[in-house]
């Protein structure tokens, strides 16, 4: 009879044993597929002369709708290293992976902001992909001049775009009405952005796509061409002017959930 109990503990401790290790090995296996799953939180950096809402209005109800987290940063535009810095705050802020989203200059904020561990992929909307050590004048000599520079109007160290340029060179594709509110909403660049030096690139270690403007005559088309190549990025391009995202919202929400799919 001892034999017999002493073997029905023994029984039941294995039996135990091997519960606890199938139910170990079930709940990883969970774990690493609902964190395969997660979804990544998405971060846009609107450019000069644009705001956060403005800017990414379409493309952020489209992907709320869809289940996924957005920020959007409001950049000062008061040099690089505090637009970089408000967007590393936006990525702290998101709970796990982030793709980036930047237009015109923010395309140098997410170059910096883009080396933050998080950050899984980056997404150029007609914007500047700098080199290390790159200024915009340094960086725009690698393409056609524009005459968007015609069109400014400096006060007490900041550049305003006039409803001239907003309606010619910036949103020519744009109804009055938006272009009558991007000029009233616009966010000046201080002048000091324009000699702001480009840090160590994130495109060189990180998955890059970029949105060619075809119509862009704020940045030139062949400038975003050099630059999406040489950045080795998936590249698109699409018949619209500088505000892309706002004149074309679904073929650009289309190239980010590109970028979304191809980080899983």
């Amino acid at each position: 009879m001892k034999t017999n109990a002493k073997f029905i503990r023994t029984l039941k401790r294995t039996l135990m044993m091997a519960t606890l290790t199938v139910t170990s090995l079930f709940s990883t296996e969970m774990n690493a597929q609902t964190k395969g799953n997660e979804k990544p939180t998405i971060v846009f950096v609107h450019g000069v002369w644009a705001d956060a809402t403005s800017s990414w209005h379409s493309q952020i109800l489209a992907l709320q709708a869809k289940g996924y987290e957005v920020l959007a940063v409001q950049n000062p535009v008061t040099s690089l290293a505090d637009d970089v810095a408000a967007t590393k705050r936006a990525i702290s802020l998101a709970k796990g992976k982030v793709i980036l989203v930047g237009h015109s200059w923010g395309g140098y904020v997410i170059t910096q902001a883009g080396n933050d561990p998080k950050v899984i992929g980056l997404v150029y909307i007609a914007a500047y992909a700098p080199d290390l050590g790159e200024t915009i004048p340094v960086l725009s000599a690698n393409g056609p001049a524009t005459k968007l520079g015609d069109y400014f109007s400096a006060t007490d160290g900041f550049a305003y775009l006039s409803e001239e340029g907003v309606k010619k060179v910036f949103a020519q594709d744009l109804t009055p009405i938006q272009q009558k509110e991007i000029f009233a909403i616009q966010v000046p660049a201080s002048l000091s952005i324009f000699g702001d030096k480009s840090g160590e690139p994130a495109w060189k270690t990180k998955p890059s796509w970029y949105i060619v403007a075809k119509d862009d005559k704020g940045l030139h088309p062949d400038l975003e061409r050099f630059m999406a190549k040489r950045i080795k990025a998936k590249i698109t391009e699409i018949e619209a002017s500088h505000v892309v995202m706002v004149s074309h919202p679904k073929e650009v929400l289309a190239v980010i959930e590109d970028a979304i799919k191809s980080t899983k």
